[in-house]
This record gives structure tokens, sequence and C-alpha cells, in this order.
């Protein structure tokens, strides 16, 4: 289901506000932080941003083409496409679940997500 601009923006604010809430509950939690604790809850904030900003935009991407046949890597035979699988990948922003083309050969059951 693809999701409209301002749908996402509902979704990623919500996420904002926690992610906001969090850092001043820590900040009133702990009065005199040091320097490195400052930077630590900062960047794990920032890192748990990142990965939900990356799953709401890239994990809810509607695929555009999917892959035509590919070899199976082990027997070699045309494997077929059995439609769209959730699969964990590990993004620059962080981890990401995203749908992706799934395919099975026929002859040894052998499955892959194929990459593109």
């Amino acid at each position: 289901m693809k999701l409209s601009r301002e749908e996402k923006k509902a979704r990623l604010m919500v996420r904002l506000e926690k992610a906001a809430d969090e850092l001043l509950d820590w900040e009133e939690e702990n009065p005199k932080p040091t320097l490195t604790q400052l930077e630590d809850i900062i960047l794990s904030v920032r890192k748990a941003m990142g990965e939900e900003m990356a799953d709401e935009i890239i994990g809810k991407m509607e695929a555009k083409t999917t892959v035509p046949g590919p070899r199976c890597p082990q027997c070699g035979k045309e494997m077929q496409y059995k439609g769209q699988r959730e699969k964990d990948v590990e993004s620059r922003a962080g981890a990401v679940s995203i749908e992706r083309g799934y395919y099975s050969c026929p002859e040894c059951s052998e499955g892959i997500f194929p990459p593109g």
C-alpha cells in the first residue's frame, strides 16, 4: 500500500516526537552528564531515527520491476518468481525490512532474493 506524502510525514513526526521525548527524559534523569555520555545518547537517538526513517521510506517502496527468471546457483535451472517476501537488510542508515522479489527453483527448491 503506497502512502501519501502527508501520511508518511505524519508517521515520521510521531517517531520524531517519541525520539525527542526519550532524549529529554534522559536529560532530566542525567543532570550533569559527561560529554561522552551526551555523545552516546545523541548518537543512539540519531541511529534509531535514521533506521526508522529509512524503514519508512525504503521499506515501504513499491517494487518497480521484477528480475526475470535467474538461474539457480545450485542446479542451473531457471527459477520461478514466487512473489514479494520480506527481507531484512543492513543499509548505510541501519537495519531495514524491505519487500523483495523471491525466486524458487522448481528442480531443487533453492530460494533466492536476486540483487537489485
